[in-house]
Order: structure tokens, then sequence, then C-alpha cells
């Protein structure tokens, strides 16, 4: 039909610069999210917006279009402050904002974050940025050491504010506001709305709009399964049930403490399965080789704390396992809807035993349905195989900084046709490494070819993480 009127859910109709517009549309983004339609007049306002919005619903392209609406490019100063609880939030962040800003030119997007050297961090304060994304400990540190100034910041964005808090930065959260001008927009996003999070809000906010956006996940698109535990002893081999039974090809397990977590991905990698542990106690290293490995398919089952999980891009989710209930049946809800995205079917199930009735019974009051427990799968299920990971990750001891991009890597493997392009997974290159997943009955030749080969023209190690 001709001269058909736009959608209020359309991009294009908001005011955007051309430039970002045209972007969008090279991108695919076409229509907008739930909170990007609510949002987004109000942040191109100029509005203070404190919005619930859980992560997957679009928020980061909300917050970040708006952000880039409103700079001004030709002024090289700060003008831009988006706060992260984690590393690897920060960076997907940093990461979605780049890809949005790619029709505007020179926008320098900085990323602060702790487990990275200081000093490279203060080198590239020195020659400026546009926007800066980091988490508060270290955008505190560069404060107090006066590398970093904020008195051109126009927006503060604090993403998954209720995990910051959680994580104990309500100090430095006030130690980096007081260094902000009073005179500026602020937005606040999270996924929960305790009352430390309202009282942040009332200190950081001046009128704001307040947004809620319900979960995109639909109740078919989820299934969830709830079993009562005869004992607590019980417990991990109820898990190992579950595991075997469904077989999912990716799945997040969420336990309660960070001994926990590890004891659980320790005991489940001694009975065969493809499984890592994600907490706090672990070095920055060791996170950033899990989540990668977990993302290209190298790894099928993720043991993670609620802390350590928060904010994680993962995509395709089959199934969630919650080890035991959690205490806060906003929590619950949050972890589930990491599975059934985008339109697909997920699984959850859920351990509980007698003393977590009362959890069970406030998460059901919560959701305002029945929440029937089933029996556990037949023991049978014991004699299957555990479910394998389909890929593993090489690791190249070489990477931006050796000029090496994934174009080098692919082409190195694929060459002399030893191996095909569909054999070969996700590649992602930092600074120093590279990682490259490749199906798991290639592994060995692919090292060979990596390592008795060259990459623009260098030697560079490799081997199967």
């Amino acid at each position: 039909m001709l001269g058909a009127a736009l959608t209020t859910t359309a991009f294009a109709s908001l005011a955007l610069q051309p430039e970002l517009l045209s972007n969008l549309t090279t991108l695919g983004y076409n229509e907008m999210t739930p909170i990007q339609a609510t949002a987004l007049p109000k942040i191109l306002l100029g509005q203070d917006v404190i919005a619930q919005a859980k992560t997957g619903s679009g928020k980061t392209a909300a917050f970040g279009l708006g952000l880039l609406q409103k700079l001004e490019v030709e002024r090289f100063r700060i003008q831009t402050l988006v706060l992260c609880p984690t590393r690897e939030l920060a960076d997907q962040v940093a990461i979605e904002i780049r890809r949005l800003a790619r029709g505007m030119h020179n926008v320098k997007v900085l990323t602060l974050c702790g487990g990275q050297p200081f000093g490279p961090q203060a080198n590239s304060l020195e020659h400026g940025a546009h926007i800066i994304v980091g988490t508060p400990g270290r955008v505190d540190d560069h404060l107090r050491k006066g590398n970093l100034n904020l008195e051109n910041v126009a927006m503060l964005v604090l993403d998954e504010a209720d995990r910051m808090l959680d994580m104990g930065f309500q100090e430095v959260l006030d130690a980096i506001v007081v260094q902000l001008p009073k005179q500026r927009q602020t937005l606040l996003f999270s996924a929960t709305f305790p009352e430390k999070i309202t009282s942040l809000a009332g200190r950081l906010l001046k009128d704001p709009q307040q947004i809620k956006v319900e979960s995109s996940h639909s109740a078919s698109s989820i299934e969830q399964h709830f079993y009562k535990l005869e004992s607590e002893a019980q417990r991990f081999t109820a898990l190992r049930l579950l595991l075997l039974h469904f077989a999912p090809e990716s799945s997040v397990v969420f336990c309660t403490t960070r001994k926990e977590t590890q004891d659980v991905a320790d005991g489940l990698s001694k009975l065969g399965f493809s499984a890592q542990a994600l907490h706090g106690d672990m070095e920055q290293k060791d996170r950033d080789q899990t989540l990668i490995q977990f993302a290209n398919k190298s790894s099928s089952i993720l043991v993670a704390t609620d802390v350590a999980a928060r904010g994680l891009d993962i995509a395709a989710l089959d199934a969630v396992f919650n080890y035991q209930l959690s205490l806060d049946p906003e929590v619950h809800v949050h972890r589930i809807g990491r599975t059934g995205r985008a339109g697909g079917q997920g699984i959850a199930c859920t351990l509980y035993s007698a003393a977590e009735q009362f959890r069970l019974a406030a998460l059901a009051d919560y959701l305002q349905q029945s929440l029937i427990p089933e029996a556990l799968p037949d023991d049978k299920a014991l004699q299957k195989q555990p479910q394998q990971a389909t890929m593993q990750t090489l690791l190249i001891d070489g990477g931006k900084k050796d000029k090496l991009r994934p174009t080098d890597i692919l082409g190195a493997l694929t060459a002399k046709q030893q191996l095909a392009g569909q054999q070969i997974g996700k590649i992602h290159v930092t600074d120093r490494r590279s990682f490259v997943a490749v199906e798991s009955k290639v592994a060995k030749q692919a090292l060979q070819i990596l390592n008795d080969g060259k990459l623009k023209g260098r030697s560079f190690r490799a081997r199967i993480l």
C-alpha cells in the first residue's frame, strides 16, 4: 500500500539524526522494542528516566541512541558517563554504542574497567574521549588519580543499577556523582526495584519519568518445572538427572554462593559434563576465557552466581537450572528469562527442599499461579552420556597489538581447503590474544595448521584450551 503511515514503533518515527537512522536501517533495526518505544521519546526530550527492564530487552540501544543524539562530536570532551556493574557488561555496552555510532564521524568510546592495566587507560584518557563506559571502582580510581575530568558530562547512565548496589558500590557511586555537573540528564536502568533503588533514584534523578516494561517472554515460551527434593543430599544427583534427561546444548546453572558454584562445576566436570564455573573469586583472565568458551559453544554448561551472570550476553540458551530457589522472586524471573528468547522455546528447572517451601509460596504469589512439583526423571537417565560441547577453542598468542584480525585467522585455517568455513565458529581477538572456535572433530587439525603456518607473515604459538 503506497503512502502507508509509519507506526509509532518504527525508529524512523523518531527525530533522530539522519546518520543514526541510516545506520539503524543497515543494522536491520526497524521496529523498536517496548523499552525503546517507551523510553526513547522521553530520553530525546531530555527528561530523567528510571526504567525497569531486563537483560535482552533492548535497553542498551535505548540509552545508546539517546546519548549519541545528544553528543556534540566536534567538542572533544567527555560528555557521557555510562556505569555498569561488571567488566563484561561494560564491554558489551561499549561495543553496542560503537555499532550504533558507525554513521557518525570520529566518535570515541573508551572503557574503564578493573582487571585491565591501569597505565594504558590513563594514557588513553590523556588523548580524550566522548563517551566513557566503565565500572564504578575503576572510574573512581581514575578520578582520584586526577586522570578523569567529568565537568562536561551532560548525561549519566546507570545500567543494572540494582546489581551495582548489590555488589557494594553505593559509596563509590556517590563519590563519582559528586564530580558530575548538577545540570545533567540521568538515566537509571534496573531489572528489579528494591527500596535501595528508589532511594538512589531519589538522590540522583530530577522529576524522573518512570517506565516499567513487562518481560517479553510469554508463558508459553518458557516451560517451567519444579522438583521437591527428599533431602539435601539428593540435590546434586537431581541436577545431574535433569541435565541428562533434557540434554540441553547450552544451559546455565544458578547457584547461591561462590563455593557452591565451583563445587557444582567441578562435580559435573568429573562426571564428564562440559561445565565451567563463573563467580567473583576467579581471576579476570579466567572469567574472560570461560565466557568466551561458553559463548562460542566450546562449553555447554555455565555454573554461575547471580552476580557473575548478570548482564551477560547469552543468546539461544536452551535451559536454565535453579540449583536452589532464589530468595527474591524477581531474581527468579530474571534467571529464567535468559531462555526462551526471540520467540524460541526454553526450559527452566528449579530444585527446592522442604526448608525452601516458603520461597515457593512467595514465588507462586508473585507469579499469581499455582506451582505444582513434578517427579524427577527416572534413574535410567543416569545411563546416558552427558551432552558434549560441539566446539573447542584454540588460543593464539597474538592479537590486535600484533595487527591480527579475525579474517587473518579464518584465512589461515581455510587457505588450503583443509578446513571448511562452516567448521569454524566465533573468532574473538583481544589486544594480545585471539580465540577461535572450531568443531571438536577438527580441533587437532586446526591446531597443527596454526602452529605450522604463519599469520601476517609471523609464527604464533597456539594451543587448545
